[in-house]
């Protein structure tokens, strides 16, 4: 699958704009880091396009998540990487592959840094530094559905908290007018 098609799925199963914008947030990122970490870029952007597929659908039974998104990916011949990838980030598989382990953090990050974007007093991920995402993330009721344990499990990509922050910001900054920050 290209990434074009990937979009057009996108486009065809999530009709809310700010979780279209989550599923590029996530995408930059996990670009970001594949570049970091010299992997594939191509393949780990579209695990994270395809990650929330079926939120719509399964938002009110969260079993089902990226259950339904393999079912859908089988018509295209998706590899087994991507799938283990969506499926790692909703807890469905153990997070085993740096991808898999990437996208299980990343996921809950960009909704940490557009949150942090939005009360800057810039509005912007520009505006944005390290101090002040680490300042937000030490508050326990800031962006509370982001879920600082899960964003921890950066170090089993052996990179501290300060640096994984950077790296996601990085990769969103990359998109910020598509996101609209």
């Amino acid at each position: 699958m290209d990434r074009d098609t990937a979009w057009e799925l996108v486009e065809d199963k999530i009709s809310n704009r700010n979780l279209r914008k989550h599923i590029l947030a996530v995408e930059a990122v996990m670009r970001r880091l594949a570049e970091h970490f010299g992997e594939d870029a191509e393949l780990w952007g579209l695990t994270g396009l395809l990650h929330d597929l079926d939120y719509e659908q399964t938002s009110q039974n969260p079993d089902k998540h990226t259950l339904i998104t393999e079912e859908w990916l089988k018509d295209y011949n998706v590899d087994d990487i991507i799938i283990r990838g969506i499926k790692a980030h909703a807890g469905k598989v153990n997070p085993e592959s740096l991808m898999e382990k990437a996208i299980y953090a990343v996921d809950p990050t960009t909704g940490l840094i557009v949150a942090a974007a939005l009360m800057h007093p810039t509005k912007s991920l520009a505006g944005l530094d390290i101090k002040f995402l680490l300042k937000r993330f030490k508050e326990k009721r800031f962006a509370a559905g982001a879920r600082r344990e899960d964003i921890l499990t950066c170090k089993l990509l052996g990179l501290q908290l300060d640096e994984f922050l950077l790296l996601c910001l990085e990769g969103m900054r990359n998109i910020s007018d598509e996101l609209g920050l």
